[in-house]
């Protein structure tokens, strides 16, 4: 009995989704094909975003944690910021991962093709290579990880080398005097703090009346207050209504009700209002791939389009714009097209802001609970109970569970915290399994660690927490 012919499927775009499809269908035995204009797999996320931003974040962390060291008694000199070194070691993270995703493809007999694609019809791809020379390749399935880039504001586009979006601000071409930071979202804040750490004076402006307006107010609260210490000032229901290049500074004027200050002068401006979805792929009209109003590849949830015999995953098919997400999706969607039973339908998906203090959450949030009208129990535990927390001098976090009064099922999980990002996935695991309040409470956790709160935030819901005293009603 000879054996089915193998599938040959190309992916266009390599970054967390694009590779990770990738790999999945080599390890399942596929003939793959990887297309993009890098020297190797990585993608935004590599080459110009998680990786490189939480490298500069680890040092700014680091930076902080000399200063705050004069509260135990120890004193460090001012550092020293040899800027040239600091931007070659984060450029040797991305190499040193990207390099080894390139020994990955290798290894697994994937064909890494760098160059940009086009559709000449839902199976052929006209490949231009970055070294030059076209050509034409056919293909049995076809998945688009194309990604996103920065949103652009049209009342702030100013071509002056003064103007950054996130990749700019990673560039780290020098530490400007000052400052300021359009959107006060999570790309924002984390290249804030770095620039702050290395000794900017950032003015965050945000639209809304708080900054992450996809996090609960709580969490917000404790990071919120860090910042105004570490910079100079955060501007909420603030609109930025024009900017002008000065030749040697910025002046931008703000707009808004609590606006004080109508004009200032900035040595540099980031704008991080964002991202955008690459669904403008050449040649995608010939085929029957549908683009939504908001620029989203419309799939399903086995991340096929409209057309048979194409997918799409990651941010180009909507939000959220997270790398994870983005990996999930391509793992389902080779899955699906070597004929496994799968969807996406997760039940948590975690969203974590790498500032200092770090905020994570996934599930139900508060605010999402608030809007659908939708009953819960919120038990919080105050990390200034928690021994490991006040060992840290970290005193401010919380960690809060969202619970089904009906069920005691956890629901949500939200944490702002040193170390935020870290504790999440244990949120993400008790939501997935339709862990109770009870099956958290009752696992034991080490101590002293800050994944104690977790627990004791379980132990809140039913009034028995250790740490936190709450009297009998009546």
């Amino acid at each position: 009995m000879s054996e089915s012919p193998r599938l040959n499927i190309a992916i266009v775009g390599a970054g967390p989704g694009g590779y990770a499809a990738a790999f999945l269908a080599a390890d399942l035995g596929m003939n793959v094909t990887l297309i993009d204009p890098e020297a190797n797999p990585g993608g935004v996320c590599l080459y110009r975003g998680c990786i490189p931003s939480k490298a500069l974040l680890h040092v700014a962390k680091l930076i902080e944690e000399s200063h705050q060291a004069k509260n135990w008694g120890i004193e460090f000199s001012e550092p020293k910021i040899d800027l040239a070194r600091l931007r070659s070691w984060k450029e040797s993270v991305v190499k040193k991962l990207t390099g080894g995703l390139g020994q990955l493809s290798k290894q697994r007999h994937v064909q890494y093709v760098q160059g940009r694609a086009a559709f000449e019809n839902p199976t052929t791809l006209r490949v231009s290579k970055s070294g030059g020379g076209e050509e034409s390749l056919s293909f049995d399935r076809i998945i688009l990880a194309t990604g996103s880039r920065p949103a652009i504001i049209p009342a702030l586009k100013l071509d002056s080398p003064r103007m950054m979006d996130s990749t700019g601000g990673l560039n780290l071409e020098d530490i400007p005097g000052s400052l300021l930071v359009v959107g006060g979202g999570y790309i924002g804040l984390e290249l804030g703090s770095v620039y702050a750490a290395l000794g900017t004076r950032v003015t965050v402006v945000e639209m809304l009346p708080g900054l992450l307006p996809g996090a609960d107010r709580d969490l917000v609260v404790p990071l919120h207050k860090r910042l105004e210490r570490n910079f100079e000032a955060i501007l909420l229901n603030t609109t930025v209504a024009s900017v002008k290049d000065e030749g040697n500074a910025i002046r931008a004027t703000f707009e808004g009700p609590e606006v004080k200050e109508r004009e200032r002068i900035f040595d540099r401006v980031l704008v991080s209002v964002g991202r955008k979805p690459n669904s403008e792929i050449p040649g995608l009209e010939n085929t029957q791939v549908r683009v939504g109003p908001r620029g989203f590849i419309q799939v399903n949830k086995q991340l096929q389009t409209d057309d048979p015999s194409i997918y799409a995953i990651g941010d180009v098919v909507g939000e959220p714009m997270l790398a994870h997400k983005a990996s999930h999706e391509g793992r389902v969607a080779v899955e699906a097209i070597a004929g496994h039973k799968v969807a996406f339908e997760p039940n948590a998906i975690p969203a974590v802001v790498f500032t200092d203090p770090e905020v994570a959450w996934c599930g139900l949030t508060e605010t999402q609970a608030e809007k659908e009208n939708r009953e819960v129990k919120v038990a919080k535990f105050p990390w200034g109970a928690s021994g490991r927390a006040i060992t840290l001098d970290r005193p401010e976090g919380i960690t809060k569970l969202l619970i089904d009064p009906d069920t005691e099922r956890v629901l949500g999980v939200g944490i702002v915290g040193a170390g935020a990002g870290e504790l999440i996935a244990e949120g993400v695991l008790a939501i997935e399994m339709s862990a109770l309040a009870s099956d958290v409470a009752l696992s034991i956790h080490p101590h002293p660690t800050l994944s104690e709160t977790v627990m004791e935030s379980a132990e809140v819901f039913f009034g028995t927490s250790t740490h936190v005293y709450r009297p009998k009603r009546g």
